[in-house]
């Protein structure tokens, strides 16, 4: 397994655990450029969560800052993770701050 192939495998356990819903695009060239390895809703937020290798986390493509910063001018949030215990504090803190309302919306 590759280094940032370890730091997916351990953001797929914390994602889990914190129940967050999350879909990890196939990167064949038919997508949009840039977009993070894992686009996930916590408590009805957007986030997206681009993985590196441990220290690599300073290394985002052109594509990969300019989608992260739209993102976030969006409202979403979207981080950069090499190491997936800093994501668990990151999703500990959203969800203790806005606990979800578990309330069901229709179309």
């Amino acid at each position: 397994m590759t280094p940032e192939g370890k730091v997916k495998h351990d953001i797929k356990k914390v994602l889990a655990h914190h129940r967050v819903w999350y879909y990890m695009p196939v990167q064949n060239g038919m997508g949009r450029v840039g977009i993070p390895d894992f686009v996930c809703i916590v408590n009805g937020r957007f986030l997206g969560v681009e993985a590196k290798a441990e220290g690599k986390e300073n290394t985002v493509t052109k594509n990969q800052a300019h989608v992260i910063s739209g993102i976030r001018a969006a409202g979403g949030m979207a981080i950069v993770c090499s190491d997936a215990r800093e994501l668990d504090k990151f999703l500990t803190h959203i969800i203790n701050a806005n606990p979800p309302s578990h309330q069901k919306h229709s179309v």
